[in-house]
């Protein structure tokens, strides 16, 4: 059973997926709207602006930052050391974060593929209410009624089905006689 729910799990995270990607594209032209609308004030604040200005603006931040390199080799080690030992932590935080978050879709996707499940139940119930044949006891019930209803009116009493004998009893009849 833990196989099947292991091939589950991925399908469900489909599903979930699937179904935030939907939800998300239906605000898609809503924020079309707002960018069109934001686009004009946008353009010309870009326009207003000195390209010299932002050019030497950013070579004064690149300046900044050369200049506050430390050129000892020692320190810059020990500098990497620490962002490889913390990039290792944060690794390990991101990968938690993604299990969780993977688990999350997979609950979203199993619930929408419930929903999915109990729409399509009921639309089969609904077609099978229609061309589904009455059955055999519906059909002698039915006839039983019409029978009835129609001795009633007639003033007669109902006719009563007739009962069947079976083989069997006429055979141990005549192994009786025969004995």
């Amino acid at each position: 059973m833990a196989i099947i729910d292991e091939l589950r799990t991925p399908l469900y995270f489909a599903a979930g997926t699937a179904d935030l990607a939907v939800q998300q594209a239906k605000k898609v032209p809503g924020l079309i709207e707002q960018i069109a609308a934001e686009a004009p004030s946008r353009i010309e604040a870009v326009k207003k602006t000195d390209p010299k200005a932002v050019q030497e603006k950013a070579q004064a931040k690149f300046a900044e930052l050369v200049g506050g390199l430390d050129t000892d080799l020692k320190k810059l080690g020990e500098q990497a050391q620490d962002l490889a030992l913390r990039g290792v932590g944060v690794a390990a935080e991101y990968a938690v974060k993604a299990r969780e978050k993977y688990e999350e879709l997979a609950a979203h996707g199993e619930e929408t593929v419930k929903a999915w499940r109990g729409e399509v139940a009921e639309e089969i119930v609904e077609i099978a209410v229609v061309v589904e044949p009455e059955s055999e006891a519906e059909t002698e019930t039915k006839a039983e009624a019409e029978a009835e209803a129609a001795s009633d009116e007639e003033g007669a009493e109902p006719a009563k089905p007739a009962r069947k004998t079976t083989a069997r009893k006429a055979s141990a009849k005549k192994e009786a006689v025969a004995e």
